[in-house]
């Protein structure tokens, strides 16, 4: 047992994603505030504690993930080394870890933030955990679909913490994110389609297999173009536009390569290539804010 089995289980890399989501949309939100036209109008308690509660939310959720999902990862080579199964952590302690986490990720932001972030805080918890894992993981195909709002939740609590309410704009923001999981995580699904199978586990390309499932990653990624570069005209300006029409298109590419060659290596580069999307996307919503501009 040591810090880096914690850190394991915790899914760093997540934290950092859903970490830089919230932050960004807390940010592009300030110009929809009480002060309504002035950008990173900051308040540095709010966006510290939104950091803390946000990464613990996070790690929480991920930790109940690795203790759900123990007997199936002693199964599958890609998580066969994780702390659960490969005996480094126990089971209890990975449980008890992830729900004291989780608990002390809400009462940070109840004590800090304002009812609607805390909620969200709360609620994408509860879908990754709940919704996700523990109901349709393992016995419904769009798994993936209905749990990536766990994801979206972490854009609205850190818009929720700057507005202290649940706007349009900031629902359809987080929505991007809701959009853009499952073709990302299909292209995962091709590459260790195999492994899931092994498990039972109803991934898209386990149904119906990789040539239909990279048409339906493509059909996905068409929505959430135009999507994604009609938020213009909900009051988001020129910079997240282009920025949003860029990446949008360079998924959309990689994705109908995809389709002409529907294999797990290919899959595996697409996903690593459009990985990058959410944090570049809501990057550039922040910096949208501090230099607005429109046609």
């Amino acid at each position: 047992m040591t810090a880096r089995d914690f850190i394991e289980v915790s899914k760093p890399r997540i934290v950092v994603v859903l970490v830089i989501t919230a932050i960004t949309s807390y940010l592009a939100a300030t110009r929809f505030d009480a002060t309504p036209e002035v950008a990173w109008d900051i308040s540095w308690w709010h966006l510290g504690f939104l950091t803390l509660s946000g990464a613990l939310a996070s790690m929480g959720a991920s930790a109940l993930n690795h203790y759900y999902d123990r007997d199936i990862d002693k199964v599958m080579p890609r998580t066969a080394q994780r702390p659960i199964p490969a005996g480094r952590l126990s089971p209890s302690t990975v449980l008890w870890y992830g729900i004291g986490v989780s608990a002390l990720a809400v009462a940070i932001a109840w004590f800090t933030l304002n009812p609607m972030a805390t909620g969200m805080i709360a609620l994408g918890i509860f879908f990754y955990v709940i919704i996700y894992t523990a109901w349709l993981k393992r016995s419904n195909a769009s798994n993936i679909v209905i749990g990536g709002f766990a994801g979206s939740a972490a854009s609205m609590a850190g818009w929720a913490t700057a507005t202290g309410s649940m706007d349009l704009l900031g629902f359809l923001v987080g929505w991007i994110v809701f959009m853009w999981t499952p073709p990302h995580f299909w292209c995962l699904a091709i590459k260790a389609r195999e492994e899931y199978a092994s498990v039972r586990v109803p991934m898209l390309p386990v149904l119906i297999g990789n040539q239909r499932t990279a048409s339906y990653i493509l059909l996905n990624t068409a929505i959430l173009l135009p999507y994604s570069v009609a938020l213009y005209f909900f009051g988001l300006g020129l910079l997240y536009t282009i920025v949003a029409a860029a990446s949008g298109s360079l998924m959309l590419v990689y994705h109908y390569k995809l389709t002409k060659n529907p294999t797990p290596e290919f899959a595996w580069k697409a996903y690593k290539v459009t990985a990058p999307y959410l944090v570049v996307v809501f990057i550039a919503l922040a910096f949208d804010a501090l230099y607005y501009f429109k046609f």
